[in-house]
């Protein structure tokens, strides 16, 4: 197990140790944290226009029960994560999510970073991708393209079908989605 991947459990570990010792089992913990290198087929990182390929951190969703939202455990849980990430060595982080939570946490638009998101034409919206440097100036002088890790992508009929199993319910569209 390399030194990197170690770390990346460590910080797991601590986040979810942190929030069950000081939050109790109230407060749902839904938040998967990855380092993705170029290794066999876990991601790619950002694949950077003069052929480097740039460690980040990628990371999501944060959930949290219904009756606790809105009282700054989001917050709390991302704010915490950033910092053990920070002391980690970690230089940035890139993913897809809402401006209007995020910019609080000091995230901006990756593409003012000059990372570009995979398989997003030229001019499309790519306002959901998100990214914030952990060491100032991590990527500086980078352009490149972000890939989204390969363990992300389902099939559509897998998803179909795995829905299959739950009551049906009404689709909302609800203030903070960032897909219809």
């Amino acid at each position: 197990m390399s030194k990197r991947t170690r770390q990346y459990l460590g910080l797991i570990v601590a986040i979810i140790s942190y929030y069950m010792i000081h939050e109790g089992a109230h407060l749902v913990y839904a938040m998967a944290i990855g380092v993705y290198k170029r290794i066999n087929m876990i991601g790619l990182g950002v694949q950077a226009d003069d052929g480097r390929t740039i460690d980040v951190l990628t990371m999501g969703p944060i959930g949290i029960t219904p009756e606790l939202k809105r009282k700054g455990y989001g917050k709390a849980i991302l704010d915490y994560s950033l910092e053990k990430a920070t002391q980690m060595g970690f230089g940035a982080v890139l993913f897809e999510g809402n401006i209007g939570f995020y910019s609080h946490c000091g995230f901006d638009y990756a593409s003012k970073f000059g990372i570009r998101y995979h398989d997003l034409p030229e001019g499309e919206d790519a306002s959901f991708f998100l990214c914030r440097e952990l060491i100032p100036g991590y990527l500086d002088g980078i352009t490149g393209v972000y890939q989204t890790p390969k363990g992300y992508y389902v099939e559509d009929a897998d998803v179909e079908e795995f829905d299959k199993t739950f009551p049906p319910k009404e689709k909302l569209k609800l203030p903070g989605q960032i897909f219809d």
